[in-house]
Order: structure tokens, then C-alpha cells, then sequence
């Protein structure tokens, strides 16, 4: 069976592994957290494994996914996460997120739908289940709808 763990790992690796990105970190440190996060159109997730996690695909859905570990252990840490992206027209969509554990990994996936060539504004605040601060996190994205 395959797992989403690996599906996912594949799609940060891919994505942040472009030429165009290069100069941008797939991730940002907070003290000992390093929260790690990438959006995308969800067709790229294959038609078996979006039935099995029940994702939507579609040309104009994507997923937004977070990971968050402490002093570089491999798996991730539970976190309390929220969040919304808005448009240019400042339209807001809030990102219901949903976490995934496989094995000793920790992930956080949000799904949600936008127009061709919307440049959408993530904004994600992550609040380690340990304690500590809010770690606010903002980026943004162009996306296109997917043939």
C-alpha cells in the first residue's frame, strides 16, 4: 500500500527542488521549530491515493501542508494549526486542516479551491502542543488551473 507519507515527501522535494525556488526556503525557523510548508494543486496527488485520504482533486483545487519539527528529529510535532489564504480581491477561504499521522511522521494537510492565475495569500499561525509562541506564517503563490 502506499502511504502518504512518502507521497508527500516526494512533492516538497520535487517542488522545492526547482531552479525558479531556489532562493527560497521550503521552511522557516522558529528558536529550536523548523516549520516546513508548500502549496499545490491537488491533481498532483494520484487518483488512488487522494480516494483512500478522501482529497479532492480537480483544476482548481489545492492543498496547502505543514510539518513541524523540533531540533531537526525526523517525524514531526503535534501542533495546534489554523489559518486562511485570501486574494488579490481580498476574498478569504479558512483552511480547515487535518492532521495525518503514518508511522512517526506528523503532518497537517488543508485543502481549498482557487481561480487561474490567482495569487492567493497563505496566512498559518502553528502553536507547538508543548507550549511556547504562535508561529505565524505567511506566503504567497500563483496558481494556474491544471489541464
Amino acid at each position: 500500500m502506499i502511504n502518504l507519507k512518502k507521497i508527500i515527501l516526494f512533492y516538497f522535494l520535487a517542488f522545492f527542488s526547482l531552479p525558479s525556488l531556489a532562493e527560497k526556503k521550503p521552511y522557516i525557523d522558529f528558536g529550536e521549530y523548523r516549520v516546513f510548508f508548500s502549496a499545490f494543486n491537488s491533481s498532483f496527488i494520484l487518483p488512488k491515493i487522494a480516494g483512500i485520504y478522501g482529497i479532492a482533486r480537480g483544476k482548481d483545487k489545492g492543498l496547502v501542508t505543514v510539518g513541524v519539527t523540533l531540533n531537526g528529529k525526523i517525524g514531526g510535532e503535534e501542533v495546534d494549526i489554523n489559518g486562511n489564504i485570501s486574494n488579490m480581491l481580498a476574498q478569504k477561504q479558512k483552511l480547515n486542516f487535518v492532521e495525518i499521522k503514518d508511522q512517526d511522521a506528523i503532518y497537517y494537510i488543508a485543502p481549498f479551491e482557487y481561480y487561474n492565475e490567482d495569487i492567493l495569500k497563505f496566512t498559518i499561525n502553528v502553536k507547538p502542543n508543548k507550549g511556547g509562541e504562535n508561529f505565524p506564517i505567511s506566503f504567497q503563490k500563483k496558481f494556474y488551473y491544471e489541464k
